[in-house]
């Protein structure tokens, strides 16, 4: 499969970046390995994005583990979990090949279980259309070369900024609470709730709910945010240090 020239690469690199970061499901097929779940705890693979390099984590005596030790191939398959449920952006699938690579051994600190954490060494990124048959053309599927993909510039991609976005109202409404309560002078009982949305480099949007009503708010961070661990500094700076 040769890309197309006419193609805008970092679009397409920003695209594959976003689903890694934030996607939906994600499989996994490794040379010469039956079943990957097995002496898992249960059927889900658990995956993190580190600068667009899938990175797994495994009980250390585990046949995956045993199959990064020995270098094996690996087919990831992502689904995107970008946008609402439906949405015309839920409707692409990520394929990235490469071999496996252990990376190290951790140990859990809820549970003491020693952990191999495995990387992914890609030689292949490709984006498609989950809807897409089988036998459509080779133009519905197009191969994202790993240069671009693998740029600094797309760390801050859009999959990110909504997972982050997630997963500050998911974990940590006692915190927005607390910030927007300080922030409006609002005793603590009176905020009900908290939602951050669009989350950007720039800023962020906070919306609340006290006895007055539903109110929206334009966050502007001091300057705009460089790298991933930047935007969580500057975010923790302009709502609570106890954000993550």
């Amino acid at each position: 499969m040769t890309l197309d020239p006419g193609l805008d690469v970092r679009r397409l690199a920003a695209a594959a970046r976003s689903i890694l970061a934030c996607s939906l499901e994600v499989q996994l097929v490794v040379d010469g390995l039956d079943d990957v779940t097995a002496g898992l705890d249960d059927d889900a693979l658990e995956m993190q994005d580190h600068g667009g390099r899938p990175v797994l984590s495994c009980p250390a005596d585990s046949a995956l583990a045993v199959a990064a030790t020995d270098g094996r191939g690996a087919l990831l398959t992502v689904a995107s979990g970008l946008g609402e449920p439906g949405s015309a952006d839920r409707d692409a699938t990520l394929t990235l090949s490469g071999r496996l690579e252990a990376l190290g051994l951790e140990e859990c600190e809820c549970c003491d279980e020693v952990r191999m954490r495995i990387g992914v060494e890609l030689d292949f990124v490709l984006l498609s259309r989950a809807s897409a048959p089988d036998d459509a053309p080779d133009r519905t599927r197009l191969r994202v070369p790993l240069a671009a993909y693998a740029s600094p510039e797309h760390d801050l991609n859009r999959g990110f900024l909504q997972r982050s976005t997630e997963h500050a109202n998911r974990c940590h409404q006692d915190e927005l609470r607390r910030a927007v309560a300080s922030m409006t002078r609002t005793r603590l009982g009176e905020v009900v709730g908290v939602q951050l949305t669009r989350l950007r480099p720039e800023g962020v949007e906070v919306h609340w709910v006290d006895p007055t009503g539903a109110h929206r708010s334009v966050l502007r961070f001091a300057r705009a945010a460089g790298s991933t661990q930047d935007l969580g500094e500057l975010l923790r700076a302009e709502l609570h240090a106890g954000l993550c």
